[in-house]
């Protein structure tokens, strides 16, 4: 079930990067498929991961391993982190459509599971489990810093529990192009600890063995990357995972256009008197974009003060607003630059 976002053009975008997410499918792992209270989901971090020697992988890895799961479908593999007692968090993509699931955990127990809610936006879904009593690991709401060490814990092609060390290698990484394929694949972090398919919604830790992040996807080599792989934010999970808990759903900014990379040949064709942006393909009537007076054929330039020179930096730029929220939007028409006032709206993922 892994899932591509190969090279992808429509008249007006085109997608360059190659993007993997790290789920594994049963075909050769080759079908097509990213700030919340850390109280109420994230248990303290016990003693021995606290105290642990930040270098002592072998400490780590013991303390944290029974909480990270394997994920079972009818047509794949992928992973997952013990949230609650009775809940496991994992990849929106790992359980696609099915409702009933198998978690696979580290003692070799398999447990029902049933998947309470995905999101899509952000890539992110909550299975409970029939088994409880589950260790809950800590969960670091702030980001890590690059730089930092870091440990990803997975099922990677099936290979339960399997480790994997490196760095944090970024913060806030867009992966290029994939927001035409999928809005998760923005303000991630980076890592160089190796990311196969089967990795998708394990753990990514840090030094002290406290979830930093949910894995998310890679970059192939094929694509000439060398361990770039890609994890949601702690911060982000648990926001998500709490209000799919509470009722099945998640509600995110909303603006309600299309919108995709300013080439040289659409720069040219619209005479925008702009070198970067995203440029609007489409305007969903009576949203939020088109009462703000958007058109179609604009290139959004700036969002609530943050400057937008691709689609993901737009999409990062909307994530940080507030539904109700009114927020300068700066567009491009021609060759004039125009301030507009958006009220942002909301939308369920």
């Amino acid at each position: 079930m892994t899932k591509h976002f190969k090279k992808y053009a429509t008249p007006a975008l085109v997608v360059a990067a190659v993007v993997s997410a790290c789920t594994m499918g049963n075909e050769s792992g080759s079908d097509p498929s990213p700030t919340a209270s850390p109280t109420t989901s994230a248990a303290p971090a016990s003693p021995t991961a606290q105290d642990a020697n930040p270098f002592d992988y072998v400490e780590i890895v013991e303390q944290v391993s029974p909480s990270v799961v394997t994920v079972q479908t009818d047509t794949g593999v992928g992973s997952g982190v013990v949230l609650r007692s009775d809940v496991i968090v994992t990849n929106a993509h790992v359980v696609g459509q099915q409702r009933d699931v198998t978690i696979v955990f580290a003692d070799g127990v398999r447990s029902p599971g049933e998947v309470v809610g995905t999101d899509k936006v952000t890539d992110v879904a909550v299975v409970r489990t029939e088994r409880t009593n589950l260790p809950v690991p800590p969960y670091r709401t702030d980001l890590p810093k690059p730089g930092e060490r870091a440990v990803a814990i997975g099922s990677p092609l099936g290979f339960q529990n399997s480790v994997t060390a490196g760095i944090i290698s970024g913060l806030h990484r867009d992966i290029p192009g994939s927001a035409a394929s999928t809005p998760s694949l923005v303000d991630l972090i980076q890592t160089d600890a190796s990311i196969s398919p089967g990795n998708s919604g394990g753990a990514l830790l840090d030094a002290q063995g406290r979830v930093v992040g949910i894995n998310e996807a890679y970059i192939p080599p094929v694509a000439g990357a060398v361990s770039i792989g890609f994890a949601i934010p702690s911060a982000t999970v648990l926001d998500v995972a709490e209000q799919l808990l509470a009722d099945g759903t998640a509600t995110h900014p909303y603006l309600g256009v299309s919108v995709g990379r300013l080439t040289p040949a659409i720069q040219q064709q619209l005479g925008a008197d702009v070198d970067s942006g995203a440029v609007v393909l489409f305007v969903d009537p009576n949203a939020p974009a088109a009462r703000a007076g958007v058109q179609h054929g604009d290139v959004i330039v700036e969002l609530a003060g943050k400057q937008v020179h691709s689609v993901e930096d737009l999409l990062e730029a909307l994530r940080q607003t507030e539904p109700g929220q009114q927020a300068p939007l700066v567009v491009v028409r021609g060759e004039e630059r125009q301030q507009l006032t958006v009220t942002i709206g909301s939308q369920s993922g």
